[in-house]
């Protein structure tokens, strides 16, 4: 069983994960929109893949035995001003996380929750690819915005993307 500051830190990242996929779901249907379908699936997937995130703490947490309680989730923005800003978004979105993650682990690792921080490693190695992931494409989006042969390019690359099972 683990803590009630544990269980309350790991019901709130699961609200988080939940606001991600709405967040990266906002932003899908903006390129979508603009006829951007190849970008819009990049977000697409990403939205899948915070629900599994969030499913995955779930399942930890029925494992063993935490009260699992869902909360709000608020409406996400659905405004943006332009491909960048969505990109710039989505990587601050992920740096958020990230911290969010690492408060998690720190109260586990401070409270000798082992078991918690073992399963919290697989996020933090996650955390670290979809960051460098998301800097990455706010440099490409960044060259290609203003070209739209390059534009197109970087739409049909982002198109290629597929959602594959979570590693344990």
């Amino acid at each position: 069983m683990i803590s009630t500051k544990i269980a309350d830190l790991l019901n709130d990242q699961i609200t988080n994960e939940q606001f991600a996929a709405q967040y990266y779901l906002s932003m899908s249907a903006w390129f979508s929109a603009r006829d951007l379908d190849g970008i819009a699936n990049y977000f697409r997937i990403q939205s899948k893949e915070e629900l599994m995130h969030a499913d995955k703490m779930f399942d930890y947490m029925n494992d063993v035995g935490a009260e699992i309680r869902m909360g709000a989730i608020e409406q996400p923005p659905h405004e943006f001003a332009n491909a960048i800003d969505i990109f710039e978004k989505a990587l601050a979105h992920e740096k958020l996380v990230t911290r969010s993650i690492f408060n998690i682990l720190k109260n586990a690792n401070d409270e000798g929750d082992f078991a918690t921080v073992s399963f919290l490693q697989w996020f933090v190695t996650e955390q670290v690819e979809e960051e460098a992931n998301a800097s990455q494409l706010v440099t490409k989006i960044k060259m290609v915005s203003e070209n739209p042969s390059a534009l197109y390019l970087f739409d049909q690359e982002l198109a290629q993307r597929v959602l594959g099972p979570l590693a344990n």
